[in-house]
């Protein structure tokens, strides 16, 4: 996965680019605000910023919570006021009031911002407790409004890309541990490369990483005016990213196992010699399988599903006619029946 850092560094500067010009342009238009507001300027900056998040709608979100967090904050402020004056006291328990309503639901970013905001009234608004509020949250609001517009109108960002590309390293990294583990079957035992035995945290780690930016991208494409130019479909990548989930699964059962027959001394099952070439023959093939197609395919390629697949059953039949050891479990069972697994997973659809 260590082609997407380039993509993640352009994206952090792009929003770093993005949130200097909302915040350079809120500050720009604070002045303008009527009344007292033009008094608090500082804080349309800040709106601009918690406003500006990687996808157009959950700028919308964060700025919409923010600004309803601020809201129930200031109205938690007054209510301490007209019943007392502050004292350690009053404040400590209508600060744990705050926090208890950050958690009301859908309240999300703007849970922080209830207590923060009663906070900065009373000790910063003081005797002009309103006109701070009144100011605090114009300018917070103006500055919200500025984050999103930067957001939606300057490169709106589409993710589209990076889950593409995580979807096509995964099943290359999946395709590199079924080949490796092909090719330690007709090694001498113990063979010289184990890096894939110790690949089975990685690979469930990547299909971890791969299903956030698939999740990623389909958030970045709501109230995104970009989506029209760049046309892509995501329901196809959840399915393609459910299909490399359970591959990724039987993988990792498949690297347990044939990592235990080669190292652990008494697990009670082992490969029967007579298996290996035809079992590392039906995992290659397997592997070549995963690494055949890309992410511009729609589907499997038949013939080399159907290469796999015709290994898989070849091995099959070479277990088959071999008799059975007695007192030890053969593990090439195991290991077939992740491999039919995987085919299931991969099958073509047409």
């Amino acid at each position: 996965m260590g082609g997407l850092s380039a993509a993640f560094a352009a994206q952090r500067l792009q929003l770093a680019g993005k949130a200097a010009l909302a915040a350079g342009l809120a500050f720009m238009i604070a002045p303008l605000m009527p009344g007292a507001a033009s008094h608090y300027a500082y804080y349309a900056p800040l709106g601009a910023l918690v406003a500006m998040y990687h996808n157009v709608a959950g700028s919308v979100r964060q700025g919409l919570q923010t600004l309803a967090g601020l809201a129930l904050g200031i109205g938690l402020a007054f209510i301490l006021v007209s019943i007392a004056d502050p004292s350690p006291l009053t404040v400590a328990i209508f600060m744990g009031i705050g926090v208890l309503l950050g958690g009301l639901p859908r309240i999300g970013s703007g849970s922080d911002w209830i207590p923060t905001a009663a906070l900065l009234v009373l000790l910063v608004g003081g005797k002009n407790a309103e006109d701070f509020s009144f100011g605090y949250l114009v300018q917070m609001g103006a500055g919200v409004a500025v984050g999103v517009a930067v957001n939606f109108l300057v490169f709106p960002p589409l993710h589209l890309s990076a889950a593409a590309s995580s979807l096509a390293e995964l099943r290359l990294a999946l395709g590199k541990q079924l080949t490796d583990m092909g090719a330690a079957l007709k090694e001498n035992w113990p063979p010289e490369h184990e890096e894939w035995a110790r690949r089975s945290d990685e690979l469930a780690e990547a299909a971890r990483s791969v299903r956030h930016l698939v999740k990623e991208a389909d958030a970045s494409r709501r109230a995104n005016p970009r989506r029209k130019l760049h046309p892509r479909d995501v329901d196809q990548d959840y399915s393609h990213l459910r299909e490399l989930e359970r591959v990724t699964f039987h993988i990792q059962d498949m690297t347990d196992v044939l990592s235990d027959v080669i190292w652990v001394d008494d697990v009670p099952y082992a490969i029967p010699v007579q298996d290996s070439e035809p079992l590392a023959d039906a995992i290659s093939a397997a592997g070549v399988l995963l690494s055949s197609y890309n992410d511009t395919d729609v589907d499997v390629p038949k013939d080399s599903f159907e290469a796999a697949k015709a290994a898989v059953e070849a091995c099959m039949a070479a277990t088959a006619e071999r008799e059975a050891d007695q007192g030890t479990v053969p593990a090439s069972e195991s290991i077939l029946l992740s491999l039919h697994r995987i085919l299931r997973a991969l099958q073509p659809r047409t």
